[in-house]
């Protein structure tokens, strides 16, 4: 893959999130951009195949291509064929609202992973989210997609909404051969307007954990490792890789740790007028992600299985880094404890399970 180890890490991510464009046909009501039509500032072609090949020349080995949507983009499938001339593996992921025949054939190739989202298993739960008539066209995408044989992961969002329809959403998914990918709402874009109505409650995260762990074949990236179990440990990341093995660029080329973090005080730089390679290695920014540590969970028996949780759902709901994750399963089970899972935690615990500091 090229990379090697330098100092504290790699010498360039594994991947790298690609915000490539703000517009939207959509308005999702927890859109971590705040996606829509506008398209100020954005990379024109030339500079994002200039972004492409720095990224090659540092051997970053998969782009996870977001926005907006990315097909709304006239040139995405050029770049994506850019992206691939030069070995790149390309992870889209989309609404699905805009794929049809020709661009499912367009995407047929063995340097593509679809990602569709969904965030309901009815038009009714996922249209009030997404917008009227959105879960209809998605349907007609993954017909598309499952026609041409593409590897797809149907992705949802977990909200107040969708939780009760998880089982629902595995089946839906598995009848189109494709994977269910189980994503963390977070307080980004406008998901800080819909935080309060749609965020789980304490309740519904611990049988969320229950859930997960009865179905390890569904995917979470690093989006729940906070609530993960032992059994699922070995199945992906157990801490943040933001600056570690991953990071972020805008639909400007700003340069950030992670698509949540794309705020003011993590700008690290530009692309493609700044070098990517010196962002990666010489941020300030980059350098303190590194080093960030939650003294108050390291005592915690959990401590191996989450390292602390999530800094950008910390950051949002506390306006800081270096503290706890407010959806930790031991806080929340703490919250709940005469919960069964919380009575059989504490007994592996040897009755030893306190909140973390700043939730009691």
């Amino acid at each position: 893959m090229g990379n090697q180890y330098v100092d504290m890490g790699l010498s360039a991510p594994v991947n790298v999130t690609w915000e490539v464009t703000f517009g939207c046909n959509l308005s999702c009501v927890h859109c971590l951009s705040d996606s829509g039509r506008r398209r100020e500032g954005e990379l024109t072609t030339e500079q994002c195949r200039a972004v492409i090949d720095d990224l090659s020349r540092n051997h970053v080995f998969q782009l996870n291509i977001g926005g907006g949507e990315p097909f709304s983009r006239p040139d995405f499938l050029d770049l994506m064929d850019y992206a691939h001339d030069r070995g790149i593996v390309t992870c889209i992921s989309t609404n699905g609202t805009l794929i049809d025949e020709k661009i499912a054939r367009g995407l047929d190739h063995r340097l593509v992973y679809i990602q569709v989202s969904l965030d309901g298993a009815t038009p009714e739960s996922n249209d009030a989210i997404r917008g009227k008539g959105s879960f209809a066209s998605v349907m007609r995408a993954l017909e598309h997609l499952k026609g041409r044989g593409i590897e797809v992961s149907i992705n949802c969002v977990l909200t107040r909404l969708s939780f009760p329809e998880l089982d629902k959403l595995h089946d839906l998914a598995a009848h189109y051969g494709a994977k269910l990918r189980v994503s963390r709402f977070r307080p980004s874009g406008r998901g800080k307007d819909s935080w309060s109505d749609l965020n789980l409650s304490r309740d519904q995260m611990v049988s969320f954990s229950e859930w997960l762990n009865s179905h390890l074949g569904v995917s979470t990236g690093d989006s729940f490792f906070s609530v993960s179990s032992e059994e699922r440990r070995s199945l992906g990341l157990n801490m943040c890789g933001a600056c570690k093995l991953t990071c972020c660029v805008s639909p400007q080329g700003e340069v950030y740790p992670c698509a949540f973090l794309q705020d003011a005080d993590f700008l690290s730089g530009r692309v493609p007028e700044d070098d990517f390679a010196r962002i990666w290695r010489e941020s300030r920014v980059f350098h303190s992600f590194r080093e960030l540590e939650i003294k108050s969970c390291e005592s915690c028996h959990r401590f191996d299985l989450c390292h602390g949780g999530c800094p950008a759902i910390a950051y949002h709901t506390q306006r800081k880094l270096g503290v706890p994750d407010p959806g930790c399963l031991v806080n929340c089970v703490t919250v709940k404890s005469m919960n069964t899972l919380g009575n059989e935690l504490k007994k592996k615990a040897g009755d030893d399970i306190r909140p973390a500091a700043g939730y009691a």
